[in-house]
């Protein structure tokens, strides 16, 4: 089964963008070609989308490439099977709002 693991961060200006950009650059060298799938910004979130057959793994996996640059106390990660359409979230740990893409 495949899924769409999303990175989500708050983001908003052109410094926010080339932050993006070079995270996913990051992930990708962690991932290598092919599973980050490209990113989105706009009403102030930035996504990366990343395609994997296991999402808890693969954000396990990304962790310390977050940890360093300083993204994990700001990112929230969910994940959806690639043909569904409700996300579930895997961090923050008990977010209490509702994860959505826009």
């Amino acid at each position: 089964m495949r899924y769409q693991l999303v990175l989500q961060l708050a983001a908003d200006t052109l410094t926010d963008y080339d932050a993006l950009v070079a995270l996913e650059s990051q992930l990708t060298d962690v991932l290598g070609n092919g599973a980050v799938d490209g990113h989105d910004m706009g009403s102030g979130q930035a996504n990366i989308f990343i395609h994997t057959a296991g999402p808890a793994d693969t954000f396990r996996q990304l962790v310390p490439v977050l940890e360093r640059g300083g993204h994990i106390s700001r990112v929230t990660a969910a994940y959806r099977r690639m043909d569904g359409d409700r996300y579930h979230v895997l961090w923050p740990e008990n977010l209490s709002r509702q994860f959505s893409v826009t």
